[in-house]
């Protein structure tokens, strides 16, 4: 069984595969103070809740943009799962060209996203992930890892209009009745939603000029679904797709 691993600013979702089949998933919020004790004694938790048994566990993939976590993730999966963990960086076979100027530069989330899409698709890709950060990565249709955009994530909006703005308050990320908002809270959900549809449908038009090939613009990440009811670029909404690239990835290096 493959436990994959997907640590993220905000985020941390685990995956357990049982070859091509994702067995269960779980989101944790990222806490690089867990120890790796911590980290192995609620994995194993989480597994028997779901009625899974940890000790088939014989592989483990990460993908992580919080470089701290590292070193409890590795030392979890080898005294809880008896395995070294694959790490995606260099040195890892993606099955990916990287066209960007400093391959080192990407992030493994990015890369990883991008590979699942482009096994999924096969065709020009623009990948929109709404994590802390928003990022918008493209694959050519010959499956090379372009580049992309990034901008400020939705949460991390939320919070800057929270703190900087004494007299708004915290809201929550939902659509509003109305794109005319009629009090305070209404306007500002609008101005979130609206805000960041209007982002992302703009941004993918500008890519597609730029590129001169179609593209299917494909959206995962814990706020996609709302923001993808509403955009006109977003095609698809593909929940695991970080999940299913780790699995993709791991076998592409341990296809014995």
């Amino acid at each position: 069984m493959l436990l994959a691993i997907d640590v993220g600013n905000t985020n941390t979702v685990l995956g357990a595969y049982d070859g091509k089949q994702l067995l269960s998933h779980w989101r944790l919020e990222t806490n690089p103070g867990r120890t790796a004790d911590e980290y192995g004694i609620l994995v194993r938790e989480l597994f028997s809740w779901q009625k899974l048994d940890p000790g088939q566990v014989d592989a483990v993939a990460v993908s992580s943009v919080v470089p701290p976590m590292q070193l409890n993730l590795e030392r979890m999966s080898e005294r809880y799962f008896h395995c070294k963990p694959m790490f995606v960086g260099p040195g890892v076979k993606t099955g990916m060209p990287i066209l960007y100027d400093n391959p080192r530069e990407v992030g493994a989330d990015r890369i990883v996203n991008a590979v699942a899409a482009w096994e999924k698709h096969k065709q020009g890709l623009i990948v929109v992930d709404f994590g802390t950060a928003t990022t918008f990565d493209v694959v050519t249709p010959k499956g090379e890892y372009l580049g992309g955009s990034i901008c400020p994530g939705i949460v991390i909006s939320m919070d800057a209009l929270f703190t900087h703005a004494s007299k708004l308050p915290r809201v929550e990320f939902s659509r509003p009745p109305h794109v005319v908002g009629k009090n305070t809270v209404h306007s500002m959900q609008s101005g979130l939603v609206y805000g960041y549809v209007g982002l992302v449908d703009g941004i993918c038009a500008r890519m597609r000029e730029e590129l001169g090939f179609e593209v299917k613009v494909v959206a995962t990440g814990g706020l996609a679904p709302l923001i993808a009811a509403e955009s006109r670029a977003i095609s698809e909404v593909d929940e695991f797709l970080t999940l299913e690239g780790l699995r993709l990835i791991y076998w592409r290096n341990h296809a014995s």
